[in-house]
């Protein structure tokens, strides 16, 4: 069997919280119309999942930022850097679309917050993988 390393355990907390956020929000948008049927019940489930969505995302920005320490992005390839600085915008985008979907009062700025966030999530996760491919 192969020994763990601290860049196994990183990596593996990192996907973890990110499927927690990630996934958690495409189950609750799954849910939403049972949920709707329900008068509260949306909102209650929703912060339910902000309970743990929101150390979630911690997770995945300190678990991001070890890997930048870990990983010399200084001695990488330019196309590296960019696709690094790329999902940097992009999970920053991801977390301040999610708190705007929270803080929203009319009904269109929580669509707008949380199909912004659901699709910078997504492409978050697409440049990770990127990233760890290398290709």
């Amino acid at each position: 069997m192969l020994s763990p390393t601290t860049a196994t355990i990183r990596l593996t907390l990192h996907v973890l919280a990110a499927t927690i956020w990630v996934g958690g929000q495409f189950t609750l948008v799954g849910l939403l119309p049972v949920l709707r049927a329900h008068e509260g019940v949306a909102q209650q489930a929703a912060r339910a999942f902000n309970r743990i969505a929101w150390p979630a995302f911690g997770v995945l920005v300190v678990t991001g930022m070890w890997n930048l320490v870990d990983v010399n992005v200084a001695d990488a390839p330019t196309s590296y850097q960019i696709t690094v600085f790329v999902k940097i915008v992009v999970a920053v985008t991801a977390g301040a679309a999610a708190a705007a979907h929270t803080a929203a009062r009319s009904r269109r700025f929580v669509a707008l917050g949380g199909a912004l966030s659901g699709l910078a999530s997504i492409a978050a996760v697409f440049l990770g993988v990127l990233l760890h491919t290398g290709n």
